[in-house]
């Protein structure tokens, strides 16, 4: 291993290291890191899922009634769904919680990254936004695919590690230590919905001792270590860089699971004032009844006001109810969870076919999943 890097130059929180979790509730570590079951293959733990997916198909009567769950939503939301599309279906209310975003164009094969992304750029500061910014794929689950642009350099290097043809979203950063996934339900029949979970996603840190290597502090800790194949990866620059004594660093942005965010269930922290808002929201969103708000905060107290929060993305059928990934939850909990979810997903779809939408073909759900699951492969490496 090459030497180590030089300790950074803060030494102190009043340097300007990030608080950790600021802004959340306490973080409780004790305890087992992951349950038995949180980074199982997903084809072993959604197995017996899956027969519950055949009961609901026959007792609602269709197999891909979630694709229209929500009727406006690219397959319902279910599967390939673009981000841009979802998000041009807000109102002018609804966008007032939606961190601002536009498009990126893609790269044509040939052309050359660098120029690519200065022209992106001018249309970025055309729209009054600016670096940093976050680059994610239109199309694409579990945080594939998102990093950080801080610099003209690493958008043509975004450029060059993206799919050619393919289109990105280009985002606001809302550089908060606190997310949550807030997962709202409403039937076309019910005159106002709910949040049937709530998910409060901890960002991982290490904390320096000013001798060990960025790499000697993921694999030391109880949980980054187990799961250094998602942390080190992304940090393959900086693995030998020595941090402070008792500096923080975050290992992951990405507030996805699956990237290595922790998950907690924040269920206790619903209220009625955060129903009302998201109900509110939602009903400002054309045709749309299921799905997950991903929301970045700084208070998770103003959230509970149902205020003080910005909408970073809306997921539709394919939504998970995140809370199962806490480490208590057990298994039965979880797929008891799951069951209520697809219930619901089902019985929403059904009303929508008795109001006139047709279901998505099911040859066409596979294509489209075959199609998320190449790009996915060849996205860019998570921050």
């Amino acid at each position: 291993m090459d030497s180590p890097a030089s300790i950074t130059s803060e030494t102190s929180p009043d340097r300007g290291w990030p608080q950790p979790h600021k802004g959340m509730p306490p973080l409780d570590m004790a305890g087992p890191a992951v349950s038995h079951f949180e980074f199982w293959p997903q084809r072993k733990f959604y197995a017996p899922m899956v027969l519950y997916w055949g009961w609901l198909s026959l007792r609602y009567g269709g197999m891909t009634l979630p694709s229209i769950a929500n009727p406006l939503f690219p397959n319902g939301g279910w599967i390939g769904e673009s981000k841009a599309a979802v998000m041009s279906l807000m109102g002018p209310y609804a966008r007032q919680f939606l961190a601002r975003w536009m498009q990126a164009p893609p790269r044509q094969p040939q052309e050359d990254p660098k120029l690519r992304a200065a022209e992106t750029l001018k249309a970025l500061n055309a729209q009054g936004l600016c670096l940093p910014i976050v680059a994610k794929p239109d199309q694409g689950m579990r945080g594939a695919g998102v990093r950080v642009i801080r610099k003209l350099e690493d958008l043509a290097n975004y450029y060059a590690t993206f799919p050619a043809k393919e289109p990105f979203i280009l985002q606001e950063l809302i550089d908060e230590e606190g997310e949550a996934g807030v997962f709202y339900v409403r039937k076309p029949s019910e005159q106002k919905g709910r949040i049937i979970s709530l998910t409060l996603k901890y960002f991982p840190y290490v904390t320096g001792d000013g001798t060990s290597t960025l790499k000697e502090l993921i694999e030391r800790d109880p949980r980054a270590g187990p799961l250094k194949h998602i942390y080190l990866p992304r940090h393959a620059h900086r693995l030998d860089m020595v941090l402070a004594a008792g500096q923080p660093f975050r290992i992951a942005f990405a507030g996805s699971h699956s990237r290595g965010t922790i998950f907690r269930n924040g269920a206790p922290h619903i209220t009625e004032a955060m129903t009302q808002a998201f109900d509110t929201i939602s009903r400002d969103i054309r045709e749309f009844y299921f799905g997950r708000f991903d929301i970045r905060f700084a208070d998770i107290e103003e959230v509970r006001q149902g205020r003080g929060f910005k909408i970073i993305e809306v997921n539709g059928a394919g939504a998970e109810a995140t809370h199962i990934w806490d480490r208590n939850t057990t298994l039965s909990e979880a797929y008891r969870a799951l069951m209520q979810q697809y219930k619901a997903m089902w019985s929403i779809g059904r009303e929508n076919q008795l109001r006139g939408y047709v279901p998505v073909k099911l040859i066409d759900i596979l294509a489209a999943n075959e199609r998320e699951r190449g790009l996915a492969e060849r996205y860019p490496i998570t921050e």
